[in-house]
């Protein structure tokens, strides 16, 4: 492990030294971890929870959960903000499923499904940057994977529910939710660069 002491926490400082100087508590290591990574990690919880108070509620519980995680960190196994979009994810995915106390009425997912393969804001935005990119970003995908996607993390399906849903098989169901995730990921990454 590097000595964390020696680490310049710059914006030009690794990835992974930040992460290294969480493990140890460095509170300059935290704030620039957090200012690194805090519009992606907003921009995913918010489109996804399609909330502003829920999302930074996913967001600062992410953070929290980095920092606790953070000697867990693999660098070999993909970068930090796979590793940190990958938490805040399956942290908002979870906080939707907890406040949903029945499922997304059907006509209301299919507007939102509609709303994201455009490209167009969430409702109750006010049009925030961050949900603007991530709706943008949705409406890259191709319409199949933009719906999958949509269904699985907004709706809050599995993707045998997804594959139910769409009437297509279970395999395919799954690929197009993993290659949707993926690409957002990648483009999520490519400018983060």
């Amino acid at each position: 492990m590097p000595d964390v002491s020696l680490i310049s926490l710059t914006d030009r400082a690794s990835d992974a030294a930040l992460i290294a100087a969480l493990t140890v508590n460095d509170e300059a290591a935290t704030v620039a971890f957090i200012r690194r990574f805090q519009g992606p990690v907003y921009g995913l919880a918010a489109s996804i929870t399609h909330d502003r108070v829920l999302a930074e509620d996913v967001a600062q519980e992410a953070y929290l959960r980095a920092w606790r995680a953070a000697s867990s960190y693999d660098p070999r196994r993909g970068s930090a903000l796979g590793w940190i979009l990958t938490i805040t994810r399956n942290l908002a995915i979870d906080a939707i499923r907890a406040r949903r106390s029945v499922p997304v009425e059907a006509t209301d997912l299919e507007l939102m499904i509609a709303s994201a393969v455009r490209g167009d804001a969430p409702d109750g935005t006010g049009g925030r940057l961050e949900q603007l990119d991530a709706s943008h970003r949705l409406a890259q995908l191709p319409a199949d994977q933009a719906r999958a996607v949509v269904l699985a993390v907004i709706g809050g399906m599995t993707a045998a529910q997804v594959a139910a849903h769409e009437d297509i098989p279970l395999g395919t169901a799954k690929t197009r939710i993993r290659t949707g995730l993926r690409r957002l990921r990648v483009a999520m990454e490519a400018d983060h660069d």
